[in-house]
């Protein structure tokens, strides 16, 4: 299983800038569940990182005095406090509503903007099966936010005749070379993170809005990247595409 920092980290030409990433997720603190460490660590080593959040969070909370008129705004500025943490470089929300991120013509075309403006070499995004392992349920945004960055990078962001009105806003087309797919059943791709877990927790730390209690909730889940050589990974399931 590949895993090696070098073999996806080494220097680009000087005129093709630095590699860059998009994350795809669909609710604020999705991204620093899913990849926060591998943004982390390679942020470090020369890679620029950019997340787009797919929903407002506006149903991420239980409290009954905790409305969405104040939760989104909230939300928003936690993620942008973590992203900070793991030297994320800009944060962009496209504020579909909580809970109902559907498959459509927008949200695809959404998408495609920024994969076309960033032009990322690689884009990160949840895995898109139902079931993770069997041991819980995807949530329904997660599927639809995968299934829409998955078609985004192929075929979508690459075919001229798609979105004519990103034409028109001067975004040609790009193809995008790898897609990382987080909380996948099928892994093929470890990124040791052992370096950056604390970095990543402490980014985690800042969605207060969503941890009633964050140690108990952080010395419970810590187990989830533990590997059997004492560290940290991030597993994922690595496409890269051949043209």
């Amino acid at each position: 299983m590949a895993s090696e920092l070098e073999e996806v980290s080494l220097p680009t030409p000087e005129e093709e800038g630095p590699k860059r990433a998009l994350v795809v997720a669909a609710h604020p603190d999705d991204s620093e569940f899913g990849v926060g460490g591998t943004a982390a660590l390679w942020s470090k080593n020369g890679w620029e990182f950019y997340y787009l959040i797919c929903t407002d969070g506006s149903k991420g909370s239980e409290d009954p005095e905790m409305t969405p008129e104040k939760l989104v705004p909230l939300r928003r500025e936690e993620q942008r406090a973590a992203a900070r943490v793991l030297g994320v470089k800009e944060v962009f929300f496209l504020d579909y509503v909580d809970g109902e991120l559907d498959y459509t013509r927008e949200l695809m075309r959404d998408v495609v903007r920024f994969i076309r403006k960033l032009r990322p070499w690689a884009v990160f995004t949840h895995d898109t099966d139902q079931i993770v392992r069997n041991i819980f349920v995807n949530h329904p945004d997660h599927r639809h936010a995968g299934e829409v960055a998955i078609d985004a990078v192929y075929p979508m962001a690459r075919n001229r005749p798609s979105f004519p009105e990103l034409l028109k806003e001067g975004l040609e087309p790009y193809s995008a070379k790898e897609i990382y797919l987080w909380s996948a059943s099928d892994t093929n791709f470890d990124v040791d993170i052992t370096e950056t877990i604390e970095t990543k927790f402490e980014a985690l730390r800042q969605h207060a809005s969503q941890f009633e209690n964050f140690e108990e909730m952080s010395g419970r889940v810590r187990a989830f990247w533990r590997n059997d050589k004492g560290g940290y990974t991030e597993r994922f399931r690595r496409i890269q595409l051949p043209f």
